[in-house]
């Protein structure tokens, strides 16, 4: 049985793609077969496992609001062991449109259900809102994931987040965890960052992840190539940390081949 994590924080800059494309990757890297939901209008977790949104025929869009089969929307990336729902632009459309349908809040859930059960892990990569898409994405979810970037506003709307969560938790998604807080963007020599992570170790202690990702140049180029950063430089800081954060998750989930 796949177990679903969704990515998610309404703030943007957070590192929420970047987290869902390399952990994903990581996760294919140590031979669990994953599938990569973007649910974000962006598409850029798309493009940046080297798949052009505008060359997609079906989307996580058509899933949702016209019932397409999900099977049509999955394709292979150039990664083993990793496949992909793909994103486009009419994503932002898509909220607007299912206003009207029935049980609007549980159409990624339907989506999904049909194929989890094919892989391992199934990631999805949240817009930066708390609009529908991701009150679907945290209905459909096993657990959640909250990127927190070690920046000075790093707190501000993370209890708005984990209020949302305590909401689907009691309306929607009685199952719905938090998988862990992901410290990101730290840097080593700012003090700032060394107090973000103290600060949020105290605040939060149990559910911090352990790996923390760092700054890395490495980490931003990749998308420009359309890769994860393990394809890009496998021995770069920001690839080790999401290989790091990846084993983590399997040992937490006692999911070790």
């Amino acid at each position: 049985m796949g177990k679903i994590i969704a990515i998610a924080n309404q703030k943007g800059g957070v590192g929420k793609t970047t987290t869902a494309m390399n952990l994903a990757a990581s996760l294919a890297a140590l031979e669990y077969k994953t599938l990569v939901v973007d649910a974000d209008p962006q598409a850029n977790t798309t493009s940046g496992v080297g798949i052009d949104p505008r060359s997609v025929s079906y989307s996580v869009y058509e899933c949702m609001v016209n019932g397409t089969d999900v099977r049509d929307a999955i394709v292979d990336t150039d990664i083993d062991f990793l496949s992909l729902i793909p994103s486009r632009i009419d994503l932002v459309g898509a909220e607007v449109e299912m206003v009207n349908l029935q049980n609007r809040e549980e159409k990624m859930k339907e989506a999904l259900s049909e194929i989890v059960e094919e892989y391992d892990f199934v990631i999805i990569d949240c817009s930066p809102s708390l609009g529908l898409i991701t009150v679907n994405a945290l209905t459909a979810a096993d657990s959640v994931i909250i990127p927190v970037q070690c920046e000075y506003f790093a707190l501000e709307g993370l209890g708005k987040l984990l209020n949302t969560v305590k909401i689907i938790q009691s309306r929607l998604n009685t199952n719905l965890e938090i998988e862990g807080i992901l410290l990101t963007m730290y840097d080593v020599r700012l003090r700032l960052s060394n107090q973000v992570v103290e600060e949020v170790n105290t605040h939060f202690k149990q559910i911090v992840f352990k790996t923390i990702i760092p700054r890395n140049i490495k980490l931003s180029e990749a998308p420009g190539f359309g890769v994860p950063a393990i394809a890009h430089d496998a021995k770069s800081k920001g690839a080790i940390s999401y290989l790091n954060l990846a084993r983590e998750i399997i040992e937490k989930n006692k999911l070790a081949h």
